[in-house]
């Protein structure tokens, strides 16, 4: 019996392929800092475990397709108070994760063989999501060496063709850690009006923009309403990663409508996670700000850190808690297995995401990682000296 030819299209995730790598080090005995998967060390909100702990009702039961109207409500208020944008209830629908909410997104917009135009490198669960409505992926690149800033805007557009159905971005970027200026963004909306396509944002880490930048969100372009979809998360903001809570915007009643749809097919998103996240936005307003701070210390310490490895280049993230570093080997994912598999430093080693899984062209992010800067400094400190003892001996072999 042979599988279906679509499954073997999909790519394994860099960032969780290796996994078995790792837990056989483990096995040994080896502890592995991992800098492979954006899982932060930072506790999720007291409010949020609480409610969990103290879950009110007798059954654990279906909820509203749409999402919990509390929880909803609290999404209206956190983007009319905090973002500063004019949102209705009937704007937002609660997904099993951003994850779902972009491909909700997808299948809304796009018919079979439609594309969808995405910077690379991109986080790489996009391009499953994409398989699964069918829908291609037309990239444009970002550099390194210009720090991942967002090619001319006249490339975007050579990629515009009968077929596009929306441009696809994530601000602050993941895993570049670059943020989309408001100028990027209205002349992106513009683009996307001239050609009668939609625009969709990850705004997942709106939160962590440092070295004083500020966010702004697309929804604040209320003149581009109808071809705009806003992709958010708890994830991240609160550090509650499992709960798997995200949240699709948009003004445009036929998107909510018709997306509406596939909320309904899949029944509901977790009842008790729903709850957690309600609470989760009555958090002290200091809970983000010190999370902010906590990360960008983590940046800093991390380039600097790096910076000092031998044949190491990396760009500086000015958002999110990732980074894409350029390693002196040929080919990144075989030294991240050599890391886990053949190499430790004192019992311990690194687990890295090879980056060319962040990436549609082919042999782009061959020599490059993705890392996630979401443990402490004292265990970045010993995940840098592993990477910079891993790589010399890596390449005295």
């Amino acid at each position: 019996m042979e599988i279906s030819n679509r499954i073997r299209g999909f790519q394994a995730s860099p960032i969780r392929r290796l996994s078995p790598y790792a837990r056989e080090a483990k096995q040994k005995g080896i502890k592995v800092y991992h800098l492979n998967i954006g899982q932060p060390d930072i506790k999720s909100p007291k409010e949020a475990l609480d409610a969990i702990h103290n879950y009110p009702n007798d059954i654990i039961a279906y909820g509203e397709s749409d999402g919990d109207l509390a929880l909803r409500n609290a999404v209206v208020k956190y983007y009319n108070e905090s973002v500063g944008v004019d949102i209705s209830v009937n704007d937002v629908l609660i997904t099993t994760g951003g994850s779902e909410a972009i491909l909700f997104s997808l299948m809304a917009l796009c018919d079979p063989g439609d594309e969808v135009i995405v910077p690379e490198p991109y986080y790489t669960n996009v391009h499953s999501f994409a398989r699964m409505a069918n829908v291609s992926i037309v990239s444009v690149t970002s550099l390194l060496e210009d720090n991942f800033a967002l090619p001319p805007l006249s490339m975007i557009e050579e990629r515009i063709t009968s077929k596009t159905r929306a441009i696809l971005l994530n601000s602050p970027n993941n895993p570049t850690g670059h943020i989309y200026s408001p100028k990027e963004l209205e002349t992106i909306l513009r683009m996307c009006q001239e050609h009668d396509i939609f625009l969709i944002v990850d705004e997942v880490y709106r939160e962590f923009c440092y070295d004083g930048l500020n966010f702004t969100s697309v929804l604040k372009y209320k003149d581009y309403s109808d071809r705009v979809i806003c992709i958010d998360s708890v994830s991240k903001r609160f550090s509650m990663c499992g709960a798997r809570v995200g949240v699709l915007i948009s003004r445009n009643r036929n998107v909510i409508r018709e997306t509406l749809k596939l909320s309904q097919a899949r029944l509901c998103s977790p009842t008790v996670e729903q709850y957690a996240s309600l609470a989760a936005f009555g958090a002290p307003a200091d809970y983000i700000e010190n999370v902010k701070r906590e990360y960008e210390k983590r940046r800093d310490f991390i380039v600097k850190a790096l910076a000092r490895i031998p044949g190491v280049k990396c760009a500086r993230p000015n958002g999110a808690f990732y980074l894409i570093a350029q390693l002196p080997v040929e080919d990144a994912e075989k030294f991240a297995i050599f890391m886990l598999k053949d190499f430790n430093y004192k019992g311990e080693t690194v687990m890295l995401a090879p980056a060319e899984g962040f990436y549609e062209s082919k042999d782009l992010g061959r020599d490059q990682v993705r890392i996630a800067y979401v443990l402490n400094t004292d265990d970045l400190e010993k995940a840098c000296i592993c990477l910079a003892e891993g790589l010399k001996a890596y390449n005295q072999n």
